[in-house]
């Protein structure tokens, strides 16, 4: 049986029940919590710790990535690309990355390694990682469309590439660390 308003006519008892699960559903889903905020156990969290974390334009996952150097350590944010298609295409095309954003280039086992800056937009300090996660040596300010290899000085285990001069403004050297 329906009502004028066309909902079931309920004992009031279920209706109550079925309107007060509803309304916390809602509040749960709308909780600070949900959002980014604090658990029970005093833990930070945030969309980004409940899943990791993928960059907008190049759908490679983001990882923070330590660079220390004789002022201490830097964080970075930096996507990895893994594959040999991502390492292929790295920052070409784009057009900006912010001051604390990079790319990492992971090569397991180390390997010679040299860059390029076919179709690259940005100027890049191009970090070329040891085996040991220390410097090897440092391309920076790399030219934008520039087809001249930039080589590691040894095996590489990674190449970082930040946005140009932000070596130096952090001074980074080589036998400074990088771990990811």
């Amino acid at each position: 049986m329906t009502s004028k308003n066309g909902l079931t006519n309920m004992p009031k008892t279920i209706w109550n029940r079925a309107a007060s699960l509803a309304l916390l559903i809602a509040a749960v889903g709308c909780s600070p919590l949900a959002a980014g905020s604090t658990n029970a156990q005093g833990t930070a969290t945030t969309a980004a710790t409940v899943q990791s974390a993928v960059h907008p334009v190049s759908g490679l996952k983001v990882i923070p990535l330590t660079v220390t150097t004789a002022s201490g350590p830097h964080v970075f944010k930096v996507e990895v690309a893994a594959s040999p298609a991502e390492q292929e295409r790295g920052l070409m095309f784009r057009t900006a990355m912010g001051a604390d954003e990079g790319m990492i280039f992971p090569m397991d086992p180390p390997r010679p390694a040299a860059f390029w800056m076919k179709n690259t937009v940005i100027p890049l300090d191009i970090i070329f990682v040891g085996a040991d996660h220390k410097v090897l040596n440092i391309a920076a300010n790399a030219v934008p469309y520039d087809l001249e290899p930039l080589p590691a000085f040894g095996n590489a285990a990674g190449v970082l590439e930040l946005n140009g001069g932000r070596a130096a403004q952090i001074g980074l050297k080589p036998g400074d660390s990088v771990t990811w």
